[in-house]
């Protein structure tokens, strides 16, 4: 069976463009990495909904995972595309059991956020792990810190995850390493517009000071210190006892399949990275592919649910299910949604722009966690002539291990931007290569033996 779209991920995206795909009648296969709908934001949203340190946040999640379970898409959970041929439409999936191909006249990629890397001295000690990683096991297992938790980086998903765990019952202390002033941020205007999103975050910031959360803000130069485990945080002129230290400094777009199947890239100047280049209905450089949600740029989930409606409505118009009268007429309502999503984000990006430390460490400190490579090696290769990371792998194996460069790869591209005085966009970005996750010899195992038996 052809279907008409593939959709990679589950998240507010995802799920979007499946209910908006099979209401315009295409046929829909969503291939997710999680166990249930959700994706990262709305993760495990159907059992910790009742959880009053998660559940103001998933809530709204809901109805929209409801209508995914009910639009009929063709749900493939604990699934991994780790192949894909855009020419063909043919994609290559992994489940627990074994291998298998699936195959689309349009392909969507909902694949969402990831936490930007933030190498610092002491990150690869036990005990140190991403505010996203928190957070999930708080979602899933109503897991708390034990201990002194510091939570330290900036975004807004810092002031909710201190809040959440305050509502748990363990309020972390928080080191803010924002650089840039709030009246600076105010000049990118879109704060009427925003104003929906602006008093949520600012409720956020008073929730969490009436519920104990300590804040120090201007903080610069951390470091992990620990013998075995991380014991203290310290930085530039203090230090502080340190059970679980967890790392932010925003996200940026996952695109390592967009990558890895060529697709034209944009530099996004105000976060520092790469996105996917998109018209407004998320078609790509690629006839077959669109991209929607935080994969195709930062935006937040209800831009992204937006975004993925609108990609939904496209497909059904190229694969002649809408003429053009219903397409204008059903775009109208997703496209005023996602601007009014979208309003305050230039001033957000302009306050948590990331630090210049963050994108390229000192010289000890390690840059690639999978191979142990420091940021100092990196400086050394690129000085002696690897003008990008997929040349550097040649030199160090960085992007080699089992992450495939996704932790590694933006700072691996900003040190050698910085050690060969040209501008970061002026890098190439890694090309990643199939598999894209790991897969197992049982798994391929499995696929041999359903051929054989199939013959």
């Amino acid at each position: 069976m052809i279907h008409d779209l593939a959709i990679i991920g589950a998240g507010p995206a995802g799920m979007a463009a499946a209910v908006e795909a099979r209401a315009c009648g295409l046929s829909v296969v969503v291939v997710d990495e999680g166990a249930n709908p959700g994706g990262q934001v709305f993760r495990a949203a159907e059992a910790a909904a009742a959880d009053p340190a998660v559940g103001p946040e998933i809530a709204p999640g809901l109805p929209l995972i409801g209508a995914f379970r009910a639009s009929g898409a063709d749900h493939r959970a604990g699934t991994t595309l780790w192949h894909l041929d855009p020419d063909e439409g043919l994609l290559s999936l992994a489940d627990a059991q074994s291998v298998y191909e699936a195959q689309a006249r349009r392909i969507l990629l909902a694949t969402g956020a990831q936490e930007r890397p933030v190498p610092i001295p002491g990150w690869t000690l036990p005990g140190v792990m991403t505010a996203g990683a928190a957070q999930i096991m708080l979602k899933t297992t109503g897991a708390v810190p034990a201990g002194s938790a510091v939570l330290a980086g900036q975004g807004p998903l810092v002031w909710l995850l201190a809040v959440q765990l305050a509502r748990a019952g363990a309020p972390p202390l928080v080191l803010e390493t924002r650089t840039t002033p709030v009246v600076a941020a105010l000049a990118q205007g879109g704060l009427w517009a925003g104003r929906r999103v602006l008093l949520k975050g600012a409720l956020l910031v008073a929730e969490a000071r009436r519920r104990g959360v300590r804040v120090l803000r201007g903080v610069r130069a951390l470091r992990a210190e620990g013998t075995g485990r991380v014991e203290r945080i310290a930085w530039e002129g203090g230090s502080a006892p340190c059970d679980l230290l967890l790392l932010h400094e925003g996200v940026i777009p996952q695109t390592h399949v967009s990558r890895a199947i060529g697709l034209d890239h944009a530099w996004d100047a105000a976060q520092q990275c790469w996105r996917p280049v998109a018209d407004g209905f998320g078609a790509s450089s690629h006839g077959r592919i669109a991209v929607a949600g935080d994969g195709a740029g930062i935006g937040g989930w209800e831009a992204a649910v937006a975004a993925g409606r609108l990609a939904a409505l496209d497909a059904a118009r190229r694969l002649g299910r809408l003429d053009d009268h219903g397409f204008d007429a059903r775009v109208v309502a997703p496209l005023a949604a996602r601007r009014a999503a979208l309003a305050l984000r230039p001033f957000l990006d302009a306050l948590y722009a990331p630090p210049g430390a963050v994108l390229a460490p000192g010289d000890a400190t390690i840059a690639c966690r999978c191979e142990e490579v420091t940021a100092g090696a990196i400086r050394a290769a690129a000085r002696l002539g690897a003008t990008g990371p997929n040349q550097l792998k040649a030199y160090l194996r960085c992007g080699m291990g089992p992450c495939q460069g996704r932790l590694c790869a933006p700072t691996v591209a900003a040190l050698i931007a910085e050690a060969r005085g040209i501008p970061p966009q002026a890098v190439p970005p890694l090309r990643p290569r199939a598999p894209y996750k790991p897969i197992t010899v049982g798994q391929m195992a499995g696929a041999e033996s359903a051929q054989h038996t199939a013959q």
